[in-house]
């Protein structure tokens, strides 16, 4: 990729890494020759990624971005900070809008030349959800702090090993009928690698792509029952699928403890699609790939026989 030079025995400080994009970022990141500090409440969580780092090119450090003391050693001498920090659990505003301007000021106070702060597509001040709003404040905030910031809005992310696809492709094997909440919202998914890159792309060259916001989305807005459909068809199951109300499934929402919330049940209905409002993917130089380049791929392991089925659907 372009950009590897400019990256070269950089020290990126990653907060919030050791999650799903943050394994994937890392992968990016170490490949790109930067030197890596991945900075968490549970830096344990990204251990993993250590065989995959040369001799000093990756630290990991214990940090809550609640904390602006903990974030400045984190982030001291940094040339680069990514922030990814998210969760629908907690205060929301402390954790994703305080912890953002947290690391935005550790940032600018440390000299950092270049920053990138993962937001959301959907992200609102005047949202319902409490998550979207938390990622608006936080842009604010950001840019307040290191206006030279790159705000990426990332759609939904996808990867074999998500928990989104997964949660999908487990019950269609188990169950042969399944609800599915809000059958007609558009998801414009995009790949967790081609989300890595666009970050090292806005990393690489902060002169052009600080200070902007983009929306970075995959190439196909695919409805919720198009993709319970997919994904029996790439097991070779046959499924039966029952389109849920919007009133029966809120419901079910504000229930705790179920497998979806009430903020992620309202970002839901609409969908998540890009507004249009900002530059996308492909102004970081990225084209994104479709799941169709992989789903069926990776739902071999999901068949009645797994690796050993037939290619064609077998209507287990």
């Amino acid at each position: 990729m372009a950009g590897s030079k400019a990256l070269k025995d950089k020290l990126v400080v990653m907060t919030g890494g050791s999650g799903f994009f943050g394994t994937h970022l890392a992968q990016a990141l170490l490949e790109q020759g930067a030197r890596l500090r991945i900075a968490s409440r549970h830096p344990e969580k990204a251990y993993h990624l250590k065989p995959l780092a040369n001799l000093g090119q990756l630290q990991f450090v214990r940090c809550d971005v609640r904390r602006a003391g903990s974030v400045a050693a984190a982030a001291e001498g940094a040339d680069a900070v990514v922030n990814l920090v998210g969760s629908f659990d907690g205060d929301l505003m402390e954790l994703i809008a305080g912890g953002a301007q947290n690391v935005a000021q550790a940032a600018a106070s440390n000299g950092a030349k270049a920053m990138v702060h993962i937001s959301a597509i959907g992200a609102d001040l005047e949202s319902q959800a409490e998550y979207a709003r938390a990622k608006a404040q936080s842009e604010a905030d950001v840019l307040a702090a290191f206006p030279k910031a790159a705000i990426l809005r990332p759609s939904l992310l996808f990867g074999d090993d998500d928990a989104f696809l997964t949660m999908f492709a487990n019950l269609i094997r188990k169950l042969p009928v399944l609800p599915v909440f809000a059958p007609d919202a558009k998801l414009q998914m995009l790949f967790v690698d081609d989300a890595a890159d666009a970050v090292v792309a806005a990393l690489s060259d902060p002169a052009r792509h600080g200070g902007k916001t983009f929306e970075i989305a995959g190439p196909e807005a695919i409805g919720m029952l198009d993709l319970h459909h997919r994904i029996a068809a790439a097991q070779g199951r046959k499924r039966a699928f029952i389109e849920v109300p919007d009133l029966v499934s809120g419901a079910f929402a504000a229930v705790p403890g179920t497998p979806m919330g009430r903020d992620q049940w309202i970002l839901l209905q609409p969908g998540n699609v890009p507004s249009g409002r900002y530059p996308g993917i492909d102004k970081l130089g990225v084209e994104p790939r479709p799941l169709s380049l992989f789903l069926d791929r990776w739902m071999r392991r999901y068949r009645k026989h797994g690796r050993f089925s037939q290619s064609e659907p077998v209507g287990a």
